[in-house]
């Protein structure tokens, strides 16, 4: 009898060993993860999701109306100093943004050509906002009527920018002022910009003044109405 016992001591004692060097690589493999309990679980949650153990997936941004204040296409109500974000289709919608820029307009891009008029936005920073990001930066849009009359339209005696077929009328000091080409304005029509040029020197003989424009062809070259 004493024989048999001395065989399955070596036996239980080599089971030990196997069980004890397979756990000891299983724990080097799950190392990285954390405790053996919990890694494999992690791991497998990880690899079905397509996301690292331990972190959330990033909620898709909402898009559309009302996700970005006053963007592109978007429309606003009746107004130029006082003005709300209103869908287009609203029976309260009185122009739509034709451009969007951060920033004041002295220091931005210039609004395009036809743009009627232009709305600043200052900077606003809520607690909390439908799109979840909590601000607002200071910018400006430009806009375009749903309907007519369009102000900033060639001749239409107003809009941001003057450009060429538009009228303007001399404010003294050297200064001119936009008017209505039809005469309808406070002002009567002085003169009418026929064309845009780099510099001066390109302007038609028959130019009797020049008027600033800006852009890539800053000077006008106006002529008596």
């Amino acid at each position: 009898m004493g024989p048999v016992g001395v065989v399955c001591g070596r036996v239980i004692a080599c089971a030990l060993l196997i069980l004890v060097a397979v756990f000891t690589a299983t724990g080097c493999q799950l190392s990285s993860g954390g405790s053996a309990g919990d890694s494999s679980e992690g791991a497998t949650s990880g690899a079905a999701e397509g996301t690292a153990v331990g972190q959330r997936p990033t909620p898709p941004r909402p898009t559309g109306y009302g996700t970005v204040f006053l963007s592109i296409d978007e429309c606003s109500s009746f107004g130029i100093t006082s003005f709300t974000e209103v869908p287009c289709t609203s029976e309260r919608a009185a122009a739509r943004v034709v451009a969007r820029y951060d920033g004041r307009v002295t220091d931005g891009p210039s609004c395009p050509a036809t743009t009627d008029f232009v709305l600043h936005i200052s900077e606003q920073r809520p607690s909390a906002d439908e799109d979840g990001d909590g601000a607002v930066p200071q910018g400006y849009a430009c806009m375009r009527n749903l309907q007519a009359p369009h102000p900033g339209d060639p001749g239409g005696g107003g809009g941001p920018r003057t450009i060429v077929g538009d009228c303007v009328y001399s404010a003294g000091r050297g200064e001119v002022r936009e008017t209505a080409c039809d005469g309808k304005g406070k002002k009567k029509p002085e003169y009418r910009v026929t064309e845009a040029v780099t510099k001066r020197l390109n302007c038609p003989t028959s130019t009797a003044l020049y008027v600033q424009l800006g852009g890539e062809r800053p000077v006008g070259c106006a002529k008596p109405v």
